[in-house]
């Protein structure tokens, strides 16, 4: 090969493997550039995310509890059903007494 051409293969080579060490150097920085922006712009975004998502968690626990106890609260009533009906005869027994109580001093 002739001298002057041999150099233009050399320089174009060079220059190649130049640009490539330019961006293998500068890439990674570029990207870490990019994602620290990213992180800076969305960030307080998803800081009021969260403490949306905690605020919402807590009401829905006391919603949670208040659903819980009242349904314990009924279960007990329908689990009482049986001591009512022992009083409402109870009651009827007393009433009955107290009208043969009241006929027999009248």
């Amino acid at each position: 090969m002739e001298e002057p051409e041999m150099q233009l293969k050399v320089k174009k080579v060079t220059d190649k493997f130049t640009e490539s060490m330019y961006v293998l150097a500068n890439e990674p920085s570029v990207a870490l550039y990019r994602l620290q922006e990213h992180v800076r712009r969305s960030l307080p975004e998803l800081a009021q995310h969260k403490s949306d998502m905690q605020s919402w968690e807590e009401q829905s626990q006391g919603a949670i509890y208040t659903v819980e106890y009242a349904c314990s609260a009924i279960k007990n009533m329908t689990d009482s059903t049986v001591y009512f009906k022992s009083i409402d005869s109870l009651l009827k027994h007393a009433i009955a007494m107290k009208e043969q109580l009241n006929t027999a001093q009248g």
